[in-house]
């Protein structure tokens, strides 16, 4: 008997250490792989500067670094592209209207090229103040405008998973819930964008989606549309290939 509880406490033991090494050895795997997921974060905005970005329409005044954040006074109307261009992404960005009505937006796989609204072609992920739909002229247009509609703007066409009930044939899809802030408040912003389907995330939900992008690859716009705004804390993180063809990646920039 005194031969038998050795036996049973031995292994009892000898079960907890097993145990213990492999809850330590998970843990460790778990640890690396948030490191490695970590680190292929590429921030897009180092707080200083806009290094990294480029001018295609608006001015030298438009967009300053202020305190580790991007300001933008809205005018003149355009954009600024991102040096480079992505296809497959995660991207994460924090925005905020400084006064009401405010309109801005991130253009996604976008050709960077003005068209006659001043604006290019490519999947714009709107962001407007709360405020935007009750118009100077005491119109009040579709509340879908002001949380994270999707849609597909000049040239490039797409597929809304959620189109606007008023608009069931229409190119925008708009959130199956509104959870955008108003003036003054920061809102945060997760695009999944992969092989011309965008998902996007408002304040930790996902809320809104489109697909069948005919571009997929292409550059990052941000908008000027006329009032002030301000982002912080945008990063991306780059994932593999798809198949794409020729006429889905937009023609690259050139300067002369």
């Amino acid at each position: 008997m005194k031969y038998l509880l050795t036996l049973i406490v031995g292994s009892v033991c000898l079960c907890c250490l097993v145990t213990g090494q492999d809850k330590k050895g998970e843990a460790d795997k778990q640890d690396k792989i948030k490191t490695a997921s970590e680190s292929a974060w590429v921030s897009l905005f180092n707080g200083k500067d806009l290094t990294g970005w480029v001018d295609v329409n608006t001015s030298e005044t438009t967009w300053k670094a202020v305190d580790g954040e991007l300001h933008c006074t809205g005018l003149p109307i355009g954009v600024m592209r991102s040096e480079k261009m992505y296809e497959n992404f995660i991207l994460e960005i924090e925005w905020k209207h400084m006064k009401k009505k405010g309109n801005s937006g991130v253009f996604l796989w976008c050709d960077a090229i003005p068209g006659k609204n001043r604006l290019p072609s490519g999947m714009e992920v709107q962001m407007l103040e709360l405020d935007y739909i009750n118009r100077p002229n005491g119109k009040k247009l579709d509340p879908s405008y002001i949380s994270g509609e999707l849609f597909a703007a000049g040239k490039m066409k797409a597929t809304p998973d959620n189109p606007r009930a008023s608009a069931p044939n229409g190119p925008r899809s708009e959130s199956k819930e509104y959870r955008c802030k108003g003036v003054g408040e920061w809102n945060q912003y997760t695009i999944v964008a992969i092989n011309g389907t965008v998902n996007l995330c408002i304040n930790g939900k996902f809320v809104n989606s489109i697909r069948n992008s005919t571009q997929k690859k292409g550059y990052l716009c941000l908008e000027a549309e006329g009032s002030e705004v301000r982002f912080r804390n945008i990063r991306i993180q780059e994932l593999p290939s798809g198949v794409i063809k020729p006429e889905e990646v937009v023609k690259p920039v050139t300067t002369e």
